[in-house]
């Protein structure tokens, strides 16, 4: 299995878009499967259609369904943080793309985007893992 490790800024966009790094990683092996994964407790990882629109109605459905207020019991970090932590019950920590002959078989709207909507960490890693077919 070969990995790498990307260090993601997610201070300026809540999605950031992993796509080319994903496609830049694959180009190197063959057929198999490439695992995105964001090791982090708020956060994740989706495969959606970005630049239409969809990644900030994404973000909007996402702090609509997690509001920033004082619901939460886990109390740290800035007001609402607690929706943080709920953030990867609902955009998963990992997608697994089919790749072949070095190419991620994404559909033609599909992009890989880390999901951020935590405010008090804006440094993120995500480990990019090739399992040979």
């Amino acid at each position: 299995m070969d990995s790498e490790v990307l260090e993601v800024d997610s201070s300026r966009r809540r999605i950031v878009d992993l796509t080319e790094k994903v496609r830049e990683f694959c180009a190197g092996h063959r057929d198999g499967l490439c695992s995105v994964f964001v090791p982090h407790a708020t956060a994740g990882v989706a495969i959606i259609e970005t630049g239409a629109g969809s990644d900030d109605d994404l973000v909007d459905t996402l702090e609509s369904l997690l509001p920033r207020d004082d619901r939460y019991r886990h109390e740290h970090g800035s007001p609402g943080h607690g929706a943080d932590h709920v953030l990867p019950a609902l955009v998963a920590p990992s997608v697994t793309v089919p790749v072949q002959d070095g190419q991620p078989l994404l559909g033609t709207w599909q992009s890989v985007v880390l999901v951020d909507l935590n405010r008090d960490n804006p440094r993120r890693s995500v480990r990019l893992s090739f399992i040979n077919g």
